[in-house]
């Protein structure tokens, strides 16, 4: 068994050539059992290069003994010849590769760290005894040799005590083998190398359980090799990189303390001298330094730990590199999809690590932000000035990294699809890259966000004249909204289009933050799709799980209900409960200027016929907590339109109790999403209150206030979404709102108007036209009908937009009716 002692000695492969020739021979030979050469025959038709080497002799052979084909020898090209030669020198490397395999598998076991020194030792001799560095690393037994070290390694720790290290892993900590790799890997020598390397590295980092990233001698040439990644836009060994880079990214997951590693100081880089000359000395690589420090003992990678954590690098970090974030960065610019979805993945990782000194160096020393932000306007540039916002609001939900298109099929659905999906997916990522970010790093990316692509490309848009350009602008908008789910991105766009102001609003200060005002100016458009894309906007900002929205767009101007009226407690409580039948403060029809004198007594209908029916003041009609009773609250709302202008009660299923179930849900839905808010339990006391300050509702609930006054005259599509919002508004679990907009029987202050008082002004001016219109009942049963689908469209009807106004108007309080009930007995229940 010669062949046992040469593993270590004899066995050095010198006159290669020689014994492959010989292997050959026994090959084609096909030898016999006795033979060691018999365990890897081959045969010829599963050797390509076996079958080209034997057919061309044999046929050089026939042409020699035939003496008359010279001419065809002569017609073998030095070409063909040089191919030859190449097919069976790799033949040879690979007869090599299995004459080792051979060796091996006869050879009696070694002792684990006797035979990870023998491959070890496999590598260094090659650079040693091989003059020819241009045959590629696939050629040679490198690769062998590392797999084998590699399963060595990993057989080791399955055979320790968890935690244990080994003899093998000394060695390879003890010898800075990483150290060699990294420089081999670096020259790339023989090429492929650095391929073998990121391998060896990230195999090595997956497979073994151990910590090996506090080892000095494991995250410097990692920390060294991080650099090497990302250099070159598709290299070669991006998959391997990639891989290589998100295995660190899933190590310093686990243990999150370790990115202290990698926060590279500018001042101070490895590779300089004054920092070798610290550690010692720079050693060779074919001929590793044998010392060892303290800090190199693989057995106490908790010290080296320590002092990670209070190195320079953590402490001095706005000076440091970040060099994992900068390769990542760079290969989110390959042209590989796949590539940049796994640097994406492994930036995911690393935003999410909750050290301060990572999250500062993360968005301070890199370019994460320009990186989230350039892409984003790109993309958003790429689309079409002008777009259905049907389609915009309609197009499937996206997430990043899994958006599979198609050119032909997007492009036949509607113009700009493709475009579209690739900037919603790219926000997703922003989005939930900020969503999983460090707290702090997540302010600053946001903030970024705002400030680069909010602030400097959507607000010109929003901005603009063109109706075209601002319809659209907006319903990308509503998408960007709806889509967004981080806490740190929400709050900056609401900063970004309602302002930061937290005082009051008055008449004089609505236009201070130009955005803010154009977009609710924008809810009574001239044109209606504006304003009800706008009133969807709004609608879909008030259902965000963000405070500052709904106090900037109402609660700071209740704050000091200072619509109630001011007069002293015991003269409120002895004022006359009726006055001719009525409510004092109802509103007194026959005042008001809306009934012209050229009514006649007979086609008029009087103000007690219809608002009698609503339930008058009574001495108790409060209880003792301040609570109206709810169901003369619900009867205020049911009976505010007349009998003459109902028509739910003509069709089935339409009655009021079908709100109640939606009603119940929305409420318990906005009551979850607000019950962290600070807002208070009860109304806050009058008595501090400043009820001398004039009262204004704001801007937001002016416009809305007004689009409801011209509900009658307004189309049906506007009038869906006027209602939707302030129907919105109401289910807020907010003391003040609820008693602004639900409660009929406070006493307002002079001048000031609520939600049911302006209902009461469109009921009087119903109550003018309504005679004017013959037949209107029926044809107030048409429309609603064809509204419902109940009846096909035909002739056009009459004041159609009056008849759909009056629809709306009844559905709408018999909503506020459901609503006000639902959360009157939510409040019950809760009470003790």
């Amino acid at each position: 068994m010669a062949f046992n002692a040469g593993k270590h000695s004899a066995m050095s492969w010198t006159g290669e050539e020689c014994a492959m020739e010989k292997a050959l021979s026994s090959c084609r030979a096909c030898p016999g059992k006795d033979s060691i050469l018999s365990f890897f025959y081959v045969p010829a038709s599963f050797c390509p290069y076996l079958n080209m080497i034997s057919g061309s002799l044999y046929e050089t052979s026939n042409l020699e003994r035939g003496g008359n084909n010279r001419k065809k020898i002569e017609e073998f090209s030095r070409s063909s010849r040089e191919k030859l030669v190449q097919s069976k020198n790799k033949m040879f490397s690979k007869f090599t590769s299995i004459l080792q395999h051979a060796v091996e598998a006869l050879a009696p076991s070694l002792p684990l760290q006797e035979d990870f020194v023998y491959h070890w030792k496999g590598i260094t001799h090659y650079y040693i005894e091989t003059s020819d560095d241009k045959a590629p690393v696939t050629d040679t037994n490198i690769p062998s040799h590392l797999e084998q070290m590699l399963d060595i390694l990993t057989q080791e720790e399955a055979e320790r005590e968890s935690g244990e290290t080994g003899p093998c892993m000394e060695y390879l900590l003890h010898h800075k083998i990483l150290e060699t790799l990294y420089t081999l890997g670096k020259a790339d020598c023989p090429p492929g190398m650095k391929q073998q390397v990121l391998t060896f590295y990230t195999k090595l980092l997956a497979h073994i359980r151990q910590p090996l990233l506090p080892h000095i001698n494991v995250h410097r040439p990692v920390q060294k090799l991080i650099r090497l990644c990302g250099e070159v836009l598709a290299a070669p060994t991006e998959n391997e990189e990639i891989q290589f880079l998100c295995i660190v990214c899933a190590k310093l997951k686990q243990d999150p303390y370790l990115v202290n590693f990698f926060l590279e100081n500018k001042s101070k880089r490895p590779e300089v001298k004054s920092s070798a000359a610290a550690e010692g000395g720079k050693e060779s690589v074919l001929a590793p330094d044998t010392g060892q420090s303290q800090a190199d003992h693989p057995g106490e990678p908790q010290a080296a730990a320590a002092a990670a954590t209070s190195s320079p690098a953590a402490n001095n970090n706005n000076t440091n590199n970040y060099n994992l974030v900068t390769s990542l960065l760079n290969l989110t610019k390959s042209p590989d999809g796949r590539i940049v979805v796994k640097a994406c993945e492994g930036l995911m990782l690393l935003v999410s690590l909750p050290e301060p000194a990572a999250a500062k160096c993360l968005t301070e020393n890199t370019e994460l932000c320009e990186l989230l932000t350039d892409r984003l306007v790109s993309f958003y540039k790429a689309l079409p000035p002008s777009m259905d916002p049907l389609d915009i609001e309609t197009v499937e939900s996206v997430n990043w990294g899994l958006d599979v298109y198609n050119l032909k099929e997007d492009a036949a659905v509607f113009t700009g699809k493709r475009a579209l999906i690739s900037f919603l997916s790219w926000l997703d990522y922003c989005d939930q890259l900020i969503k999983e970010a460090q707290k702090s790093a997540a302010a600053v990316m946001a903030k970024a966000v705002r400030e680069r692509f909010f602030v400097s490309v959507m607000e010109p848009q929003l901005m603009q004249t063109s109706e075209v350009g601002i319809l659209t602008s907006t319903a990308l908008l509503n998408r960007i909204i709806r889509q967004v789910t981080s806490e740190a991105l929400l709050q900056e766009i609401v900063y970004f289009l309602l302002g930061e102001d937290k005082e009051a609003e008055t008449p004089a200060t609505i236009a201070q933050n130009p955005l803010r005002h154009r977009l609710i100016e924008h809810c009574d458009h001239l044109s209606d799709e504006i304003s009800i894309m706008t009133l969807r906007l709004f609608e879909q900002l008030i259902q965000k799980p963000n405070q500052h929205i709904l106090h900037s767009l109402v609660l700071r101007n209740l704050e000091e209900r200072n619509y109630l009226e001011n007069k002293p407690q015991e003269e409120r409580e002895e004022r006359e409960p009726l006055e001719n039948g009525q409510p004092h403060d109802a509103v007194d029809l026959e005042e008001d200027p809306l009934f012209g004198d050229d009514l006649s007594p007979d086609s008029r209908l009087s103000g007690s016929d219809w608002l009698g029916s609503s339930p008058q003041h009574s001495p108790d009609h409060s209880k003792s907590d301040g609570k109206t009773e709810v169901h003369k609250i619900v009867n205020s709302f049911l009976c505010l339109v007349p009998d003459e202008a109902k028509s739910s009660y003509h069709v089935e299923g339409t009655g009021y109790d079908t709100y109640l179930r939606d009603a119940h849900r929305q409420f318990r839905d906005f009551c979850g999403v607000c019950q962290r808010w600070d807002w208070r339990g009860s109304p806050k006391p009058l008595e501090k209150c400043n009820l001398d300050m004039p009262f204004f509702e704001g801007h937001f609930l002016k416009v809305l206030f007004d689009r409801m006054g011209r509900i009658l005259d307004q189309p049906y599509d506007v009038n869906l979404q006027v209602t939707a919002v302030l129907s919105k508004l109401s289910l807020l679990p907010h003391p003040h709102l609820h008693e602004y907009l639900l409660d009929p029987y406070i006493s307002l202050a002079p001048g000031c108007r609520s939600l049911f008082s302006v209902i009461v002004r469109v009921v009087g001016d119903l109550m003018l036209r309504i005679h004017r219109i013959p037949d209107f009942t029926p044809k107030l049963l048409l429309v609603r009908k064809r509204l419902l689908g109940l009846e096909p469209e035909g002739v056009t009807v009459d004041h159609s937009t009056l008849l759909e106004g009056v629809i709306v108007l009844e559905e709408f309080c018999k909503e506020l009716a459901a609503i006000a009930f639902v959360k009157y007995h939510a409040a019950a229940s809760s009470s003790p």
